[in-house]
C-alpha cells in the first residue's frame, strides 16, 4: 500500500527489457538482478519477467489510462448556438420535468 508521500519509480522499457534479460539469458536470481540493477525489490523482476514470457506489454501503463481518461463515457455536452436556443432548451427541459414529477413544484 503507498505511503502518504511516497515517490514512485519509473522505469523505461529499456531498462525493463535488460532486466528480463539478465534473468533469462545470465540466469541470475531475481534479487541479484534487482541488486544489481539498483531495483528495490525482486518482484518487481518477477513481475516483468511474467509479463515478458506473456507476450504482455512492458510500457508504461500510466500512458494508457491517460488515453482511457482522453476518451470520456456518458452523455456529449449539448451546444448551442444562442442564448434564445439555450434557454428555449432549458424551458423544455423543465416542462418535461413538471409532467414527469407533478408533486415536486407543488401541485397535487
Amino acid at each position: 500500500m503507498a505511503i502518504k508521500g511516497q515517490k514512485f519509480r519509473n522505469y523505461t522499457l529499456e531498462f525493463k527489457l535488460k532486466a528480463v534479460r539478465l534473468y533469462l539469458e545470465e540466469e541470475l536470481s531475481y534479487q541479484s538482478v534487482a541488486d544489481q540493477m539498483g531495483v528495490p525489490s525482486s518482484t518487481q523482476i518477477k513481475q516483468w519477467v511474467k509479463k515478458y514470457k506473456n507476450g504482455e506489454s512492458l510500457g508504461d501503463k500510466r500512458q494508457i489510462s491517460l488515453c482511457k481518461k482522453a476518451r470520456r463515457n456518458g452523455r456529449p455536452k449539448t451546444k448551442f448556438a444562442s442564448i434564445e436556443e439555450e434557454l428555449a432548451y432549458l424551458k423544455a427541459e423543465v416542462e418535461y420535468l413538471k409532467k414527469q414529477y407533478p408533486n415536486l413544484h407543488g401541485k397535487e
